[in-house]
C-alpha cells in the first residue's frame, strides 16, 4: 500500500485507497508550511518520510489521524514529539498549529463537507 501525497482535494478513491491500511482511520501527516498532505501508511512517520522526499522540511511537518465516519481530526503522533522545539508529547498541544492542520485536513479530506 503506498502513501498518497494530497495537494487539493481527495477523490472519493484516494480517501478509499487511505483507508485501506487501517479501515477506519487515516494516518496523516500535514505539511503547514506547503499546505499538503500525506496520508494512507500505518505509522505517521510513512507519512511523513514521503513529504520529506517531496521536499517537505520536516519542522513544518506534523502528524495527525483522520476518521471519515466521525469526520474528526486527532493530533497524537510520535511525530509529534520534537524536543528541540520544545513539543514534548505525542499529542499535539499548540492550539493554533492544531486549528491550521484540522483546517488543511478539512480542506483536502472532507468530501462530505458542502
Amino acid at each position: 500500500m503506498g502513501i498518497i501525497i494530497i495537494r487539493r482535494k481527495a477523490e472519493k478513491e484516494e480517501i478509499l485507497e487511505m483507508l485501506s491500511e487501517l479501515g477506519t482511520i487515516i494516518k496523516l501527516a500535514v505539511d503547514v508550511e506547503r499546505r499538503i498532505l500525506a496520508g494512507g501508511g500505518e505509522y505517521h512517520s510513512d507519512c511523513e518520510e514521503a513529504l520529506l522526499i517531496d521536499g517537505s522540511k520536516q519542522d513544518n511537518v506534523w502528524g495527525a489521524d483522520w476518521e471519515p465516519e466521525n469526520r474528526t481530526v486527532s493530533f497524537g503522533a510520535m511525530i509529534n514529539i520534537r524536543p528541540r522545539l520544545g513539543k514534548l508529547g505525542y499529542e499535539l498541544e499548540d492550539k493554533n498549529l492544531r486549528i491550521l492542520i484540522e483546517n488543511i485536513v478539512r480542506d483536502f479530506l472532507d468530501i462530505d463537507r458542502q
